[in-house]
């Protein structure tokens, strides 16, 4: 990647230049903050940028979001409410957030034939290991990297578990802007992205935002099989597919399991159809790469699956968060969905399921 590319042959002349002891409280902000996205590339970031620490200017509408019900049993959601919508008070003394992102796409192999019809689609983040530990590992060391060029500094590393409102670090850091369909969009890898933050003492030059690049598109809402995308830049999660299929534990409200369509596992949908995700570039991390070749997994062995399999073939996985008797209830949705789907034909298509014999 060419952002990359250029970020290494800055490392390397900053490392020729000034030496990576050279840094110091007194050194050139700027050079400083050049040097911190050329190591974050080095250490496997594709994307770096730096915002302030101050608080959140979408506060209220979150209160607001979350007053609505949307969030439905996500209560973590509505706790710490005023960390998350405030760096300085989820840490002390916070100057700015170094926001990093890291691109997962991966080309997908096509279903044959024979085995589509009970396919069970995952969305993409999760088809390789656990995007948490690899972002978190990669955190870890460059905000030990950074201690070590000024050891008075503070450092706090986070990732979608902590209360940080990252999407809007990440917009703000200039890495993308935030969609129509909620998703941060670079204008170059598109949507694809994992996100992370470093928290820290240090103050330094912030990065400008992008613009909004959605214009008067609408494919992501108007793709969305259950409408959780109630008006641009707004999502009803109890509605949302990946909310379904994921966090929600008990029975899949009737009115929305046809919608569900194949998806065992979150749900793709929107940024499938986002047309800043046409050319995306294939993740760069092995650690990224899909398990499952075809992005998907048979709902019929699925639904047979014993705890040792479901331990086995899940290792080191993101998909662990929905424990087996979730994941056979959304294979049950899955299949019933395909016989529905196929009773349905044969009413409207009779002879093509007769070889044109009455």
């Amino acid at each position: 990647m060419a952002d990359r590319e250029n970020n290494l042959s800055s490392s390397s002349l900053l490392s020729q230049r000034l030496g990576v002891s050279a840094f110091n409280s007194n050194s050139s902000g700027h050079a400083l903050a050049l040097a911190i996205k050329a190591r974050a590339s080095e250490i496997g970031f594709d994307l770096v940028g730096i915002a302030s620490a101050a608080k959140s200017v979408y506060a209220d509408r979150y209160r607001d979001w979350l007053a609505a019900g949307k969030s439905g049993t996500m209560t973590w959601l509505s706790n710490r409410v005023d960390e998350r919508t405030d760096p300085g008070v989820y840490f002390p003394g916070a100057a700015s957030v170094i926001c990093v992102a890291i691109n997962y796409h991966s080309p997908l192999e096509t279903f044959s034939r024979e085995d589509q019809a009970y396919q069970g689609r995952i969305a993409r983040y999760a088809l390789g290991d656990d995007y948490h530990d690899l972002i978190k590992t990669k955190l870890f060391k460059l905000a030990d990297w950074l201690k070590e060029q000024i050891p008075t500094i503070q450092t706090r590393c986070g990732v979608d578990t902590a209360p940080i409102m990252e999407r809007e670090l990440a917009a703000r850091a200039g890495i993308g802007w935030i969609g129509k369909n909620t998703c941060l969009i670079n204008p170059r890898i598109g949507s694809w992205l994992l996100l992370g933050e470093i928290l820290t003492t240090l103050p330094l030059p912030v990065d400008s935002p992008v613009d909004d690049h959605c214009g008067a598109c609408t494919r992501c809402i108007d793709a969305c099989p259950t409408h959780a995308i109630t008006e641009p830049y707004s999502l009803d999660a109890t509605r949302c597919i990946s909310y379904l299929t994921i966090e929600h534990r008990s029975e899949i409200p009737r009115d929305l399991k046809a919608s569900i369509g194949n998806w065992l596992y979150g749900c793709d949908i929107c940024q499938d159809v986002c047309p800043h995700n046409s050319r995306a570039p294939s993740a760069i991390d092995e650690g990224l790469r899909p398990r499952f070749a075809t992005g998907s997994l048979d709902v019929r062995e699925v639904a047979n699956w014993s705890d040792e399999t479901y331990r086995t073939t899940l290792r080191d996985s993101a998909m662990k968060r929905v424990k087996l008797p979730i994941l056979k209830r959304n294979a049950a949705t899955v299949a019933g969905n395909h016989c529905e789907a196929t009773q349905k034909s044969k009413e409207i298509h009779p002879r093509m399921h007769t070889n044109g014999h009455e």
